[in-house]
């Protein structure tokens, strides 16, 4: 997007930049588009951990602990889809995704950055890349879904396409499931899709990237610098629901759960788990996530 992407490093590292992005997770929300009274730098009954007395760190680190970034992944797809419902005709549960960025100094509201988010569907499959099936791996589809909580640890090196290395270029011209926004004054942008599938060798995730200093027009976001490249993750209970729900139900492609995952920091909210709000037995009928990053404006991310 921005003509200044790095290089991917090594497959499945979690730490490939060492620079540091805030990541913490929102307080509930009734329902997509509910008002409320929100806090600097914050979801409504969010604190801050400055306002709690817990504060750790050096200079600038005021607001919430810090976390690293995590790998791009080979599937991004410069599209400049600006759009906010990036479901077009895929099948899953509704997702509302909605995201809160701010300066990582100040604490402030980063307004009018562009925010990519982008993730495969049900069945494990990304748009642009559906020849190579879930997760490269072909699969997918059929059978019976799993049940209760996964076991076992995977063995060796996950599949190309699980989440690390470099680019893949794209297969076909299919865009759905990815989409570019701006942040709103307050710094909020929300997205409305449909809730991950899982594929061979990674646990549920959106993808998702912010951009600053660039010029929005009627074809794209133009130029400017990428100052955050990240994932967000599900917890292992509502991927567990999820899996009961049709089409996800038939996607018998082996599921890595959270904690086997290579790439999520297993640090809860600041390595980019949402807060999630459904209600219970019936989370069919959509999801609610949320989440508040600080990025650093003047950084350069992969």
């Amino acid at each position: 997007m921005t003509g200044q992407e790095a290089a991917q490093g090594p497959k499945h590292t979690r730490d490939l930049t060492r620079r540091k992005v805030i990541a913490a997770g929102a307080g509930a929300v009734v329902a997509a588009g509910a008002g409320g009274t929100f806090a600097a730098g914050a979801f409504a009954g969010e604190e801050t951990r400055a306002a709690q007395g817990t504060a750790t760190g050096g200079a600038g680190e005021v607001c919430y602990n810090l976390t690293s970034e995590t790998t791009e992944g080979p599937y991004y797809i410069d599209a400049d889809k600006l759009r906010r419902d990036v479901t077009e005709d895929q099948a899953g549960i509704p997702l509302t995704l909605r995201l809160k960025v701010i300066d990582s100094e100040t604490c402030k509201p980063l307004a009018n950055a562009a925010v990519d988010i982008w993730h495969c569907n049900a069945l494990g499959v990304y748009s642009g890349y559906e020849a190579m099936g879930s997760g490269g791996d072909g699969g997918g589809g059929g059978g019976t879904p799993p049940s209760g909580t996964p076991t076992g640890t995977p063995t060796g090196a996950p599949p190309d396409g699980g989440g690390g290395g470099g680019h893949e270029e794209p297969t076909d011209d299919e865009r759905y499931l990815r989409g570019t926004w701006r942040t709103d004054k307050r710094g909020f942008v929300e997205f409305r899709t449909v809730f991950p599938g899982w594929y061979q060798g990674r646990c549920v995730h959106i993808h998702t990237k912010v951009h600053v200093n660039g010029t929005w027009t009627d074809a794209g976001y133009e130029g400017g610098t990428t100052c955050h490249t990240g994932q967000l993750f599900f917890d292992e209970e509502s991927v567990l629901a999820s899996a009961e729900v049709e089409p996800y139900s038939t996607n018998t492609t082996t599921r890595t759960t959270l904690d086997e995952d290579t790439i999520y920091p297993g640090n809860g909210t600041q390595g980019g788990l949402l807060k999630l709000q459904y209600r219970k037995n019936a989370i069919a009928k959509g999801v609610v996530a949320t989440l508040t990053m600080g990025v650093d404006p003047s950084a350069s991310a992969g």
